[in-house]
């Protein structure tokens, strides 16, 4: 037998003779590791000491078979010394703690690529543990119960320690990556799961999954003092959360909103980010009448509308869809009167609110992410948006003054604002003709004139959008635009106006027929 340095290190008793076992007992050998892998000589994290002992470990695993790891499931306390291990192992290969408010570390920092190697050796470490226990599943004495008992004393930290090294981070190196997703498809494999989903909510309607387990044990790692400290945190929480939809979400909403809401309010934009998009996937994935429970939904209205006033474009990309998908919600909740003046509906206050910041924006890259927002405001507020018609007027008709770069992003979400408020406020479209006409008559003459580098289908998608807009006020009018644009044709000099003009020509006049009327939020 080689005899490891491990071993020798460790006051372990051998038994002699023929038929001796080759290595001690494993109720002797991972107890004492335990001990000696917290003992004063080795506490420096990284050092060679532990750096040799997980190594000679590994080797250990590899070396014995699973009868040697599990025993005898009766009585036996090893699947609570595994337990040990795998949280000692998973904290010796955390990522190093960051200061409070200090920001994470660059990607080439030195302790990152510490962290990787020790992450390495531990993932071969875990790795082993698995494929012993898979083994185990048709060995003779053991059997799928017996490894269910070790498997989930392991599980929940396993999976973190996954998940926390696979992913593709600055932390992270490509051989970390790879063994840690490994060993997430072996943990997997061995509970019998096809996917990350599956093994989070289980496999059966009757089976709990892990979700709850893995909740808990991040659960001292989420709290306000402590989140920022270890920057992989955040990303096992919400990568994890992403993984669980409806109906599995609603149970656990108390363990997952507080934390979203944390990081909503943290003062880096990226970190904002991340809360957003997790409050945004609990509200499509848990029940609204859950969510309207404690007030619950109203404070995480009020935590999104705090956004509203933030300059960065990436975050209001996230936050404006978030907060279209919460207002049905906090329409419908219990409690709120059927008839409330406009200024205390919250679709009415958060469109009022965002058309008071698109009006004076000069920033291009805010006024597109707020222009392709916009339409599905008008979508949801249906014929109430004609509350809001005189300053959504003057901002429709202020964007499609300004050239928005090749793309026309902003140009061609105003169109599809226009048309969506023309169907729905139709009766209120004969008073506005003049100004609406004339801003799209300038943007089709702009749009042929124009010398810039924008795409031939950029621009033919500006005159159809002009064009069907053209077409609507037309309807709606009862042939009003016809008759000002009346010899308009004839004296146009180029020949895609002269096109969309005659499609606005040859429409047959006929009165604007809506579409059957959405009841208001």
């Amino acid at each position: 037998m080689e005899r490891h340095s491990l071993l020798n290190s460790l006051q372990l008793t051998l038994p002699e003779g023929q038929g001796a076992p080759e290595y001690p007992p494993v109720e002797q050998v991972l107890p004492q590791f335990l001990q000696l892998f917290a003992g004063v000589g080795t506490q420096q994290a990284g050092s060679k000491a532990r750096t040799g002992m997980v190594r000679d470990l590994f080797a250990i695993l590899e070396a014995v078979d699973c009868q040697w790891l599990l025993g005898d499931c009766q009585g036996n306390p090893t699947p609570l010394v595994l337990r040990d291990l795998v949280v000692a192992l998973s904290t010796y290969a955390a990522l190093p703690q960051q200061e409070h408010d200090g920001g994470e570390l660059p990607s080439k920092d030195p302790a990152y690529a510490a962290a990787a190697d020790r992450a390495a050796d531990v993932s071969l470490v875990f790795r082993s543990i698995l494929a012993k226990v898979e083994a185990a599943k048709g060995s003779e004495g053991l059997g799928c119960k017996a490894v269910g008992s070790f498997v989930c004393q392991v599980a929940g930290p396993m999976y973190i320690f996954a998940v926390t090294h696979a992913a593709e981070k600055s932390w992270s190196r490509p051989r970390t990556r790879s063994l840690a997703q490994d060993l997430l498809e072996g943990l997997l494999q061995v509970w019998g799961c096809q996917s990350v989903p599956e093994f989070l909510r289980g496999a059966a309607e009757d089976e709990e999954g892990w979700f709850a387990v893995v909740m808990q044990s991040l659960k001292p790692e989420l709290t306000k003092e402590t989140w920022q400290r270890n920057p992989a945190t955040k990303h096992v929480f919400s990568w994890t959360l992403q993984q669980v939809t409806r109906p599995w979400l609603g149970p656990h909403l108390e363990k997952v909103l507080p934390p979203s809401l944390l990081l909503s309010d943290d003062y880096r934009i990226e970190n904002k980010i991340l809360g957003v998009q997790c409050l945004h996937h609990i509200i499509l994935n848990v029940p609204g009448a859950d969510l309207c429970q404690f007030n619950r939904a109203q404070v995480v209205h009020h935590a999104l509308s705090n956004h509203l006033y933030s300059k960065e474009a990436q975050l209001m990309q996230v936050v404006l869809p978030c907060l279209l998908d919460l207002l049905p919600i906090l329409e419908r909740a219990p409690g709120r009167p059927s008839r409330q003046p406009p200024s205390a509906v919250p679709s009415d206050k958060v469109l009022r609110l965002v058309l008071t910041h698109m009006e004076p924006e000069h920033q291009l890259a805010l006024r597109r992410v707020y222009a392709k927002n916009l339409p599905a405001f008008v979508e949801r507020l249906g014929i109430q948006v004609a509350r809001h018609l005189k300053r959504l007027q003057r901002v429709i008709v202020g964007y499609l003054e300004v050239y928005d770069g090749p793309e026309e992003t902003a140009r061609l979400a105003m169109l599809e604002t226009l048309k969506r408020t023309i169907q729905h406020a139709w009766p209120r479209m004969a008073t506005r003709l003049a100004v609406l006409l004339q801003a799209l008559l300038r943007l089709m003459w702009d749009t042929v004139t124009d010398r810039s580098p924008t795409p031939e289908p950029v621009t033919a998608a500006l005159l159809q959008g002009a064009t069907e807009c053209l077409l609507l006020l037309d309807r709606c009018s009862h042939g009003q635009v016809k008759v000002l644009l009346q010899g308009v044709q004839h004296s146009c000099q180029d020949d895609r106006l002269k096109e969309c003009l005659r499609k606005l020509e040859e429409e047959p006049a006929e009165s604007f027929i809506p579409t059957e009327p959405r009841r208001g939020f």
